[in-house]
């Protein structure tokens, strides 16, 4: 497996389209902490932005040796908001995007059935450049649960059009996120996203799930058992033979640095991804 950082660490709480330090930065903090990949969102670089920031960042990308492990081209799709399916509707622009990054995977998002054949010629259009598109299990979406996965993927029957496994997602969505559930998912899959959550009536954080409503989670330390024990997850994915990458989205907590975030999710993650 190859270790991933979402550019989200560096973003401040609440904020989607900037982060607190220059990419740059970033980028060599990252890559001093031993990741391989970035995951990539609004907040450096996006559909919207102009070329010269575009070749920018991948001259930044190809100078710290970081690949690009996903690219999420646009503030809507990182809120999953109302326009966040429009992606679909006009893919483009974000396989330009990725192609430019040097990258292959391109999120999206789906909402409903009639995002369906949206996403197939989006796919389509994707494979004829050799990229893939990848839908997060994710709340408010057609991905809130491992059965809704494998029935959208089946609904749109392209093999280029796969799943981001992300537990958080499914613990707030009510839907079984365990070893056997991302089992099923693994034939399907071409990444991995973790952040480390727990159910908390009392915290100010709500998921709005579609089939269980507003859900309420804190966030807690990447290797706090106390939310979702990764271990058996990683120890799936090893005897599944997964090769892909594994991904950080980890926000900041307050009065935590992004170098202690790196340093933290590395040191947790690094030895149990080369772990057999």
């Amino acid at each position: 497996m190859k270790l991933s950082l979402s550019v989200r660490v560096a973003e401040p709480p609440k904020q989607k389209d900037v982060t607190a330090l220059p990419f740059d930065v970033l980028a060599a903090k990252a890559k001093a902490a031993g990741f391989a990949g970035l995951s990539m969102r609004a907040s450096v670089v996006s559909v919207d932005s102009p070329p010269e920031r575009v070749r920018a960042v991948r001259k930044t990308l190809d100078e710290t040796r970081l690949a690009v492990s996903m690219v999420c081209g646009d503030i809507p799709l990182a809120a999953n908001n109302a326009a966040a399916t429009q992606a679909l509707r006009n893919i483009g622009p974000y396989l330009d995007l990725t192609q430019a990054l040097g990258a292959t995977l391109i999120r999206v998002m789906m909402h409903g059935e009639d995002d369906v054949p949206y996403a197939q010629r989006a796919a389509d259009a994707a494979a004829e450049r050799g990229l893939t598109l990848v839908h997060i299990n994710h709340w408010g979406t057609t991905f809130e649960t491992v059965e809704e996965s494998l029935a959208t993927l089946a609904a749109v029957g392209r093999a280029n059009f796969r799943v981001c496994f992300e537990p958080g997602n499914l613990l707030a969505c009510g839907a079984a996120h365990g070893p056997a559930d991302l089992a099923r998912l693994v034939p399907y899959l071409a990444n991995v996203y973790f952040q480390n959550i727990r159910l908390d009536p009392h915290s100010p954080i709500v998921f709005p799930s579609r089939r269980r409503g507003p859900a309420h989670v804190r966030y807690v330390p990447i290797d706090d058992p106390s939310g979702i024990d990764i271990r058996p997850l990683i120890e799936t994915l090893h005897r599944e033979g997964y090769e892909g990458w594994f991904t950080v989205h980890q926000p900041l907590f307050d009065g935590q640095d992004v170098d202690a975030a790196m340093r933290l999710a590395a040191d947790f993650l690094l030895p149990r991804m080369a772990a057999r």
